[in-house]
């Protein structure tokens, strides 16, 4: 059973925007809601890369090719200051594609232009990084639902087996895939060790290593994306 958060904790807190981060969606087939056929499932981030053109987010997000999935960066309330951007294919790792190994639960994804222009010259992206145990991390999601608002939490980051951590309550379902902040650098995702998180008062994400840059390289490289089978299962708790 899952341990009471601490009262001495940090908790996440509710912010009008996270910078480059955005929710997850897939479109409306009802034409009920523009575009957004909601709820916003998970959270990404804007990754800058010579392509100008890539997020990033948990693995465990993500089915199919990632076609028709929305990006809604900067979403707040029901105000989309930043457009809907379309998901056009999406690049995980082998390990995660073989064993859903929790070492690998992260994911690029490529969106195709908006009137014109690439996601980064709307958006500024953030660099990936290695994190860096001991340093202040700053961790944002979007809760599950329709329009709203990000949670965001600071806090040290921490080394555990397979992955990072931060202690911090107030992380919901919806958050998975949302960037981890460190000194202008995105080194995490909400995921990896039981998809982010099965306790009320810890975050994990699986280790940004070279393996990751190798990921982010193919996916800068535009060649075919990869396909994970729906229907797949992965334990969490």
């Amino acid at each position: 059973m899952p341990q009471a958060a601490r009262a001495d904790e940090p908790a996440a807190a509710e912010v009008e925007t996270a910078p480059a981060t955005g929710a997850l969606f897939y479109p409306s087939t009802s034409g009920a809601v523009p575009r957004l056929g909601g709820p916003h499932f998970c959270s990404a981030g804007v990754v800058d890369s010579p392509s100008r053109d890539l997020l990033v987010t948990a693995a465990h997000c993500v089915l199919g090719p990632g076609a028709l999935i929305e990006f809604a960066p900067l979403l707040h309330d029901s105000e989309l200051p930043a457009g809907v951007w379309d998901v056009t294919s999406m690049y995980v790792d082998p390990s995660w594609q073989q064993s859903f190994d929790p070492r690998h639960d992260v994911a690029f994804l490529r969106v195709a232009p908006r009137n014109g222009k690439k996601i980064e010259d709307v958006v500024p992206g953030l660099p990936l990084a290695t994190p860096t145990p001991g340093t202040p991390v700053t961790v944002s999601g979007y809760p599950l639902g329709f329009g709203g608002r990000p949670l965001t939490c600071t806090a040290p980051l921490e080394s555990v087996d397979n992955g990072s951590a931060i202690h911090c309550s107030g992380f919901v379902d919806g958050t998975s895939g949302g960037p981890w902040i460190q000194n202008g650098q995105i080194v995490g995702v909400i995921g990896g060790p039981e998809q982010g998180g099965c306790a009320p008062d810890i975050e994990y994400s699986s280790p940004f290593t070279p393996d990751t840059q190798s990921l982010l390289t193919r996916a800068e490289s535009a060649t075919p994306g990869d396909i994970l089978p729906i229907g797949w299962t992965a334990n969490r708790c």
